[in-house]
């Protein structure tokens, strides 16, 4: 069985690499990969990728713009290697602006196409349920509510629960976590700026200023995978804030609270039980252009998830440090601030549900390509 899995940035290529894993797992040696993905994805199905997540991550309206040439290019490579493989199944994780693109053109050359985390229709641009309907086998959703949305298009998806779950669960803590990054001593702040070097370049510099504003703890910086220590020195000015590189896990388990770039570490930080803030900054005219396409009341997937208010979203001028700095002092000295979000985050476990998201993706698969792709109109 052949298959050929796109993830186009790096919490992508972390279920890419868990899901690689699985559908190996259940069909011994009688499997082959092409990946297009991160080191994660690369190191899971022992192939280089045809595309890395560092050469195709861009996030806003404007700045697809400014990078269309590069993506047109990237288009252009995934489409004539994907001809040239001619996988049984081609997976497609999250991603839509690229992955929608691929699906059509896979659909037009009688290429099975399964999508792994659908993409935000319910947010913006609600019409494109009737594309995906056309050019999507099957659809795997990972948000308890995406199932009725689609249900609404006459559209049946299948709910697999949320691969974050799988990586919180099978994540092995770093016992020398600590030491060997000589953080014994105060009490830990975690700093997650994002993936993408346009998120950080306008949300780590004012995170760094946060140190002086509270010298009794020690801030860290949750390194990008995708990028270098060089990039983000250039926002440090010899401040004394470590940068840890693929420990992020490690990093939230032992921190006292965070400050969380928008995206999918809200929710990883929230199912590892740690109070944060939540923050996002990109062009002014991308987000002047989202508020008016957006149909969502929440950026962050806790609040979106649980429909409300459960952490706060600081946006644009508002994530600047001294206003996260007062919700960070409400996350660490305010007990019954801090209380009431960890009892929220209990709320939003038990609505996550179990892990178990990429066996369940994986025997879906299987099963669909040995019977046959079911109907996509629910009943």
């Amino acid at each position: 069985m052949k298959y050929y899995i796109i993830a186009g940035e790096s919490s992508g290529d972390l279920h890419g690499a868990n899901l690689i894993r699985e559908l190996a797992k259940q069909q011994g040696s009688d499997v082959q990969f092409r990946v297009v993905g991160g080191d994660r994805m690369e190191q899971a199905s022992q192939q280089k990728a045809v595309l890395h997540v560092r050469d195709m991550s861009f996030m806003g309206f404007v700045e697809v713009l400014l990078n269309l040439k590069s993506i047109l290019k990237n288009l252009k490579i995934v489409k004539k290697d994907l001809l040239a493989y001619r996988p049984d199944a081609l997976v497609l994780i999250d991603f839509p602006g690229f992955n929608l693109k691929i699906a059509s053109f896979a659909k037009q050359h009688n290429i099975k196409v399964f999508y792994y985390i659908s993409p935000k229709v319910w947010a913006w641009n609600t019409g494109r349920v009737k594309k995906i309907k056309r050019i999507v086998d099957h659809m795997f959703c990972i948000l308890p509510f995406e199932v009725d949305f689609y249900k609404h298009w006459n559209m049946h998806v299948d709910y697999v629960g949320n691969p974050l779950l799988d990586a919180v669960t099978l994540h092995h803590p770093d016992t020398t976590f600590k030491a060997r990054y000589g953080l014994e001593g105060k009490k830990i702040i975690a700093l997650l700026p994002g993936s993408r070097k346009m998120e950080i370049s306008k949300l780590l510099p004012e995170m760094v200023k946060l140190a002086k504003l509270f010298p009794g703890h020690q801030f860290v910086i949750a390194g990008a995978p995708n990028l270098n220590t060089h990039f983000y020195r250039q926002f440090l000015d010899n401040d004394n804030i470590p940068l840890v590189f693929g420990q992020t896990y490690d990093l939230l388990q032992h921190a006292e609270a965070a400050v969380v770039a928008s995206g999918t570490a809200t929710l990883e930080t929230a199912l590892l039980n740690v109070p944060q803030v939540v923050v996002y900054k990109a062009n002014a005219l991308s987000i002047a252009i989202g508020r008016m396409v957006i149909k969502v009341d929440y950026i962050s997937l806790v609040n979106l998830i649980m429909n409300k208010e459960i952490v706060k979203e600081l946006i644009q001028k508002e994530a600047n440090h001294h206003t996260i700095a007062e919700e960070l002092d409400q996350l660490l000295n305010n007990k019954a601030y801090r209380e009431e979000m960890l009892a929220q985050y209990k709320s939003l476990h038990e609505r996550m549900g179990l892990p178990g998201a990429s066996t369940k993706v994986a025997q879906y698969i299987l099963r669909y390509l040995q019977q046959g792709t079911p109907k996509r109109v629910s009943h």
